[in-house]
C-alpha cells in the first residue's frame, strides 16, 4: 500500500510503500490486550516483602506461662496478632513475568502497526532531525502538524538536537526503531514513523 510522507515543516516529500504482511494484517484486540499484560508485567520490581515470624527482632522466651493465667495462650511476642509481629501469607520476591511466545509478540507488534494504518493515526516523516535543540521551534512545527500525542519512531539512531528538542513537550514520546513497541504505540494516539523507521521495521518483522 501507498503511504504519503510529509517534512516536518508539513510539505509532501513524495510516497513510500508500506508492507500489507505487516501494516495490513486484521487486528487482534486479544493479542495486544496480551501483550501490554505482558509488558507491564515485565517493568514490575517484585521486590515486595514482609517479614516473617524468624525475621523479626525479639526474644524467643515465652510471654507468659501456659496455664492458669486465664488468657490465651501465646509462645511468642512475635506472632501474627501482636504489635509489631510477623505478616502471616505476606508477598515475598519473585518475578511476575509472563511467558509469550516470540512468533505472537511479534504478531502483535504487527497488530498495533496495522490498528493505526486502519484507524489513519499513522503518518510518515521525512526525517526527524532539527539543526538546533530548541523545544519552542519544534513544538511550532508538530503543532501544524496537529501532533498533541504522539509517539515518533527514529531510525537506527536519534538525532540527539531533536530529542533535546521533544523531550520536554507533554504528550510526545520519541523512540528508535527498535524501541518500538506495542505499549508506547497504543498509549499515544498517533503513530510517527520516519523514512528510516519503516524501512528497518519492515526489514525486522518481514
Amino acid at each position: 500500500m501507498k503511504c504519503k510522507v510529509i517534512s516536518l515543516d508539513n510539505k509532501a516529500a513524495g510516497e513510500i510503500e508500506l508492507d500489507e504482511a505487516i501494516f495490513g494484517v486484521p487486528v487482534r484486540r486479544d493479542l495486544l490486550s496480551r501483550m501490554v499484560n505482558y509488558q507491564l508485567a515485565k517493568r514490575r520490581q517484585g521486590t515486595h516483602k514482609t517479614k516473617t515470624v524468624g525475621e523479626i527482632s525479639g526474644t524467643g522466651a515465652k510471654p507468659f506461662r501456659q496455664k492458669g493465667t486465664g488468657r490465651a495462650r501465646r509462645g511468642t511476642n512475635r506472632a501474627a496478632q501482636m504489635r509489631g509481629g510477623q505478616t502471616t501469607f505476606g508477598p515475598t520476591p519473585r518475578s511476575h513475568d509472563i511467558e509469550m511466545p516470540k512468533k505472537v509478540r511479534r504478531l502483535a507488534l504487527k497488530s498495533a502497526l496495522s490498528a493505526k494504518q486502519a484507524d489513519g493515526k499513522l503518518m510518515v516523516l521525512d526525517e526527524a532531525k532539527s539543526g538546533e535543540p530548541k523545544t519552542n521551534a519544534i513544538a511550532v512545527k508538530l503543532g501544524k502538524l496537529g501532533l498533541t500525542s504522539a509517539l515518533i519512531v527514529d531510525g537506527g539512531e536519534i538525532d540527539r538536537n531533536f530529542m533535546l528538542a521533544t523531550r520536554n513537550i507533554p504528550g510526545i514520546d520519541l523512540l528508535p526503531q527498535m524501541g518500538a513497541n506495542v505499549f508506547d504505540i497504543l498509549r499515544r494516539d498517533t503513530l510517527v514513523l520516519t523514512r528510516e523507521a519503516v524501512e528497518q521495521l519492515q526489514e525486522r518483522l518481514r
